[in-house]
């Protein structure tokens, strides 16, 4: 019966590609392939977004993992960066506030000779100011100056001494810089009790004089004092005027050099102001300063001259390109580091480091949405950043705490940068939903395909990327021979003869673990045979856990028939997923009937078993019986169906066509032949729908059957609309070209019935009855027996 029932042919269990659609013999013979393959929409995405001047047209790339988007979109920027420059970023020192370090900006190329510069002058004026200020010339001018000041000092504390000697009052020093006036007899000081002994009279004229003498004396120590500013002010002058000698020509130099950066000009202008206020930079110890050099790893230089650069590029000043694979706060936004220097923590504008968003400044900068998401304050400082236009360093600490250690406070440095996140499409939606700001920061979403249509033209093309490919990681070539196997395993991972997976990376993985065995054969290039050893030897490195559910059917313990035919008891399919692998396995649907309210009892979704898509079958299934059965009068029918020997959590509705054929068999009394698996889901009209992974589900009962042994009369029954699916193997193509293995393909849940059960199922008359001859005559039937077993009883 089974036998003459019509299975599809075997040109419909596979397509392979033609000889005639591949006019070359390798990959050597083929150009690679600049772009990627069948992304034209998302590529559109990419280059209108990176066209767009205008704020907020960022990019949120999604689609599945190993589509290539990465790759493609830093294809396009490669080209695309030469479009834009990019410009230098330096910290240098504010002389007016240090905490508050200025930011310079410069074109491309301009800031490490800048930093090189500055090193070579600061390197001149360590050598030369100390020389300048340790010669004859200067120390005799120093000593001068001193000299003078002291000549003054003294005559003006002489004039004094004089007119108090001629009033028996000596002055005298008491501490440096304190004086006292003390009454005398013309050679020996009073004390208290010899001047206390003097007539009031003398008493009151000593008294007087020293009054007046103390004015005196006020006023010359306040010359003093202004005469010591003048010196102090002379001296500067004169270290200034030293200094100015050594430093002003070779500053000068820099400045000319510089001429056309305004920045630069006016920072250098800074310097030389300083230097000249602070000269004795270079003429301290450098112990503090060589001990600090060795703690931040940097040179001997005085720190506070120094350039601090950022960001460099080099002279073309292309676009920066910067992929942020860990995209934590600091390695994002910068840190400002500190050392600790003989138990002081110290910091300076020279210890700031650039983040991800500076080194990507005036170009693009790409990460993963997932990562930007787990990391706390990123998100909202990507934000703030693309809001602001400006990047701005703050220590996490400040994020974290409502106070903090006194740090650095940089300038914010302008922030011209297209972000684009790598991201599901999940992730994208909740951003949308939850997030206000990232529809207007994120505008364009490229979303990448993972198919493509199967047509010679695009065969051609994915050749020429397999091409693309092997030169990139440098693979042995393939031939023709091989590259078919490939666009054939290309199509059987799409599940879609008509169509071809995107997903580079499992080609790419093909393609090396290929070479490996072709090395491994010393051959000179991948064949075909190459490739199929690569598909074996990956699938047999996951299939540990196949191959103990297969021994459980060999060893019986998984109760399975694939012979006879039973009541109530169907082979459904199924898909397992163990990680990286997936394969098909037959489960044996049960259904048992009985007098009841007519409600279908779902054992599973009673126990908690099943998800929610196999519930949603169960009902269809169960409104589907209603309606062909139940139109005039109640169905006094009670059911339960459930998958055997099942102890996990089964979803999908991919069994609801077995589940009603079981079912209608247990109503009927009707045997359903075990040689026979079926797969797929219903609608409530009784029609077939399409189903996943129905070349794994045939494997899978295909192999329980040559356990079991083959009969020849073997086979899935399929919905019509998976018939393009099929890209089975070479086991089971060879088992239907030798008739030992069939595939049928039903439009309906009726057809399946009848191949299951060999009866026709039969058509309704005018009153809706179906002939006794049937298998709805028969569910007739014994619906009538029940609805009279409860009319009896009821009566």
């Amino acid at each position: 019966m089974m036998k003459s029932a019509k299975a599809l042919p075997l040109s419909s269990l596979y397509k392979p590609c033609l000889t005639k659609d591949f006019n070359f013999t390798s990959t050597r013979n083929l150009e690679p392939l600049e772009g990627i393959l069948g992304q034209s929409r998302a590529q559109d995405a990419v280059q209108f977004a990176i066209s767009m001047m205008d704020s907020g047209y960022n990019i949120y790339a999604t689609g599945r993992n190993g589509l290539g988007k990465r790759t493609m979109i830093m294809r396009y920027l490669e080209k695309k960066r030469s479009d834009s420059v990019a410009s230098d970023w330096c910290y240098v020192n504010n002389f007016d506030d240090v905490r508050s370090p200025k930011v310079l900006r410069l074109p491309a190329g301009v800031g490490m000779p800048l930093k090189k510069d500055i090193e070579q002058l600061l390197t001149r004026l360590q050598k030369g100011v100390p020389q300048a200020f340790d010669n004859e010339s200067y120390y005799e001018r120093s000593e001068q100056l001193k000299n003078e000041l002291a000549q003054k000092q003294e005559k003006a504390l002489a004039r004094v001494a004089n007119a108090a000697k001629k009033q028996n009052i000596s002055l005298t020093i008491t501490t440096p810089g304190g004086y006292r006036l003390v009454a005398t007899d013309g050679e020996n000081a009073y004390d208290a009790e010899s001047f206390a002994a003097l007539p009031e009279s003398k008493q009151q004229e000593f008294e007087d004089a020293i009054n007046k003498l103390e004015k005196r004396l006020r006023n010359v120590l306040r010359k003093l004092s202004q005469w010591e500013q003048e010196y102090a002010d002379k001296q500067q002058g004169l270290n200034e005027e030293v200094a100015l000698a050594v430093s002003e020509h070779l500053i000068a130099a820099l400045i000319k050099k510089y001429s056309q950066y305004q920045e630069v000009v006016s920072h250098l202008e800074s310097v030389q102001e300083d230097i000249l206020k602070n000269v004795e930079v270079f003429l301290e110890d450098g112990e503090e300063q060589a001990a600090l050099a060795a703690a931040t790893m940097d040179n001997k230089l005085p720190r506070r001259y120094q350039i601090n650069v950022m960001v460099h590029h080099d002279s073309t000043g292309h676009a920066p390109i910067v992929v942020e694979d860990n995209p934590t706060y600091n390695n994002l936004f910068g840190a400002v580091e500190s050392v600790t220097y003989k138990g002081t923590v110290f910091t300076d504008f020279t210890l700031i480091r650039p983040g991800a968003l500076h080194r990507a400044n005036g170009g693009y900068l790409l990460m993963d949405a997932i990562k930007v998401l787990e990391q706390p304050f990123v998100w909202d400082g990507i934000k703030r950043a693309l809001r602001s236009g400006n990047v701005s360093i703050n220590t996490l600490e400040k994020e974290l705490t409502l106070s903090g250690t006194i740090s650095l406070e940089p300038e914010a440095m302008p922030f011209e940068v297209k972000i684009v996140l790598f991201g599901d499409r999940e992730t994208y939606l909740l951003l949308q939903q939850y997030d206000p700001d990232f529809s207007e920061l994120f505008k364009v979403v490229a979303d990448f395909e993972s198919e493509i249509e199967r047509t010679p033209e695009s065969q051609k093309l994915y050749a020429r990327f397999i091409t693309s490919l092997i030169r990139d990681k440098n693979l042995l070539h393939c031939d023709r021979k091989a590259l078919m196997r490939i666009i054939e395993h290309s199509s059987r991972v799409a599940e879609d003869q008509n169509r071809l997976s995107l997903h580079a990376a499992d080609i790419a993985n093909l393609l090396r673990e290929s070479n490996y065995w072709a090395r491994q054969a010393n051959a000179k290039m991948l064949h075909a045979e190459h490739v199929d050893k690569a598909l074996d030897s990956a699938e047999f490195r996951s299939s540990r856990i196949r191959d103990k559910v297969f021994d459980s059917i060999r060893d019986g313990t998984t109760l399975l028939d694939t012979e006879g035919a039973r009541v109530g008891q169907i082979n459904a399919l199924s898909v397992l997923h163990t990680g990286d692998h997936e394969f098909g396995v037959p489960s044996r649907v049960t259904a048992t009937t009985a007098y009841g309210s007519g409600e279908v009892i779902d054992i599973e979704r009673d126990v908690k078993l099943a998800g929610a898509i196999h519930s949603k079958g169960m009902m269809i299934l169960s409104s589907y019986l209603a309606s062909t059965f139940g139109k005039s009068d109640p169905i006094k029918l009670s059911a339960s169906i459930t998958f055997e020997q099942s102890y996990n959590q089964v979803d999908g509705d991919s069994a609801s066509m077995a589940e009603f054929c079981a079912l209608i068999s247990s109503i009927a009394d009707v045997p359903i032949s075990q040689s026979l698996a079926i797969t797929g889901s219903m609608n409530q009209f009784g029609e077939a729908q399409p189903v996943g992974g129905v070349n794994e589900k045939i494997e899978g009962f295909f192999e329980s059957c040559c356990i079991k042994g083959l009969s020849g009369v073997q086979g899935v029954i399929i919905p019509d609309q998976n018939v393009s699916n099929l890209m089975l193997n070479q086991k089971v193509q060879d088992a239907c070209k030798k008739k030992q293995f069939f595939i049928y393909s039903v439009k309906t849940v009726a057809e399946a019935i009848e191949l299951l059960t060999g009866i026709k199922v039969g058509y309704p008359n005018e009153k809706g009855t179906y002939s006794k001859n049937t298998v709805y005559g028969k569910v007739q039937h014994r619906l009538k027996q029940l609805a009279a077993i409860d009319k009896k009883r009821h009566s």
